[in-house]
């Protein structure tokens, strides 16, 4: 456990992706905390990161009227423990997580699209993702269905370097000036 923190009487803090289930069963199960609603899970991307996504799964205890965040991060190459043999309503949280951000879950048993249509190409909430997407989709009124045509943009696409000195996810802190 780490990067304990307590903000507005809500408890956040990190796990490592092997203690998920682990930890949340504890938290869910445990009487005296008691956490037995799960309210949300939700991706995080940070480009920047050896791990670059987080997952947050925020859980809700009416016992004890509290709230508390579990994180935890992974890549792109390893996946995350499926939770929802705990809470089952956590299936279709975990599928926007994979839809939008790429995001795999371990024994998740029916782990497909579910915001965006079969043949999407790539996760739109990834920070790397091209902001007018890879393709444009439109109803053709000769053929009388969608189509799917390439983008073209008067710009030709930019790919954003996180790493250059020039162009970052830092800004300058502005200055105030003492009257």
């Amino acid at each position: 456990m780490s990067d304990i923190n307590v903000s507005e009487y809500e408890l956040s803090f990190n796990i490592e992706h092997t203690n998920i289930v682990k930890t949340i069963r504890f938290l869910r199960d445990e009487p005296l905390l008691s956490f037995t609603q799960l309210i949300d899970l939700c991706g995080i991307d940070w480009p920047e990161k050896k791990e670059r996504f987080q997952v947050a799964y925020n859980l809700l205890s009416m016992n004890n009227n509290s709230r508390i965040r579990v994180k935890s991060f992974t890549d792109s190459n390893n996946s995350l423990p499926s939770i929802t043999k705990l809470f089952p309503s956590s299936d279709w949280y975990e599928r926007e997580a994979f839809d939008l951000f790429g995001i795999n879950f371990e024994g998740h048993k029916d782990l497909r699209r579910l915001l965006t249509d079969y043949g999407f190409e790539g996760y739109p909430l990834r920070k790397d993702f091209p902001l007018t997407g890879y393709v444009e989709v439109k109803y053709d009124e000769e053929k009388k269905r969608v189509i799917y045509k390439p983008v073209e943009l008067e710009q030709e696409y930019r790919n954003f370097d996180f790493e250059s000195p020039w162009e970052g996810v830092e800004y300058p802190k502005e200055t105030l000036k003492d009257d």
